[in-house]
């Protein structure tokens, strides 16, 4: 938890560390990634079943069911943890394209670590009046500020292509991170009600045969 804070304000000193100890999968995902990812789900969750959500289509706040919460968390939940494997397989793919031969863990080591800022600011959705975007847009920010320093010292990419390879990946954590945010964010402001889509229903219908 507290390495989150070293990356976003010593951001050199945490990423020279995190590269030096090379950890492995199971080890960034059951010691950091998962533990910041289930914090932010456990305090929004406590957040809906306290509060509920404002919902400016409608002009309230409302309020939901615990099926309804423990529903959409869990899905959020394994959201959050495809886009850091698929954004992760994105970076590697596109430092490929620069010709380096970076490996699918640093790959996923930068991504994991460099996706902090945005699940640290899932905090922030515990307040009824916070919209999702915003806290989306500063998580973003912070995960672009702090990635300009990590991906040359956990990549490694050659000098020349450091900054194509910086530009490519914000791409991809932006489009990434947005999509997951723009399914999630549209339900939670009142969008889309998912219990009563036609895709819902249908699965329901199909599930009861």
């Amino acid at each position: 938890m507290l390495k989150v804070f070293f990356l976003i304000f010593e951001p050199g000193v945490a990423w020279e560390r995190i590269a030096q100890t090379r950890r492995g999968f199971v080890f960034i995902l059951s010691t950091y990634l998962l533990p910041m990812i289930l914090l932010g789900t456990a305090a929004e969750g406590w957040g809906l079943m306290t509060w509920g959500k404002w919902q400016p289509k409608f002009q309230k706040i409302r309020g939901f069911t615990n099926h309804e919460i423990i529903g959409f968390e869990i899905v959020q939940t394994v959201l959050l943890i495809l886009v850091v494997f698929i954004c992760a397989l994105l970076l590697l793919k596109v430092s490929q394209t620069f010709h380096e031969r970076g490996t699918y863990l640093q790959a996923f080591t930068t991504i994991a670590y460099g996706f902090s800022p945005l699940f640290l600011m899932r905090l922030l959705d515990v307040g009824p009046m916070m919209s999702p975007w915003t806290t989306w847009g500063i998580g973003v920010v912070l995960t672009i500020w702090i990635l300009y320093q990590g991906i040359p010292r956990v990549l490694q990419p050659d000098p020349t292509h450091a900054f194509g390879l910086y530009l490519s990946a914000m791409f991809v954590v932006v489009l990434t991170s947005g999509m997951a945010r723009l399914i999630t964010g549209i339900y939670l402001l009142g969008y889309i009600d998912f219990n009563h889509s036609w895709l819902t229903r249908k699965l329901g219908s199909f599930i009861g045969q």
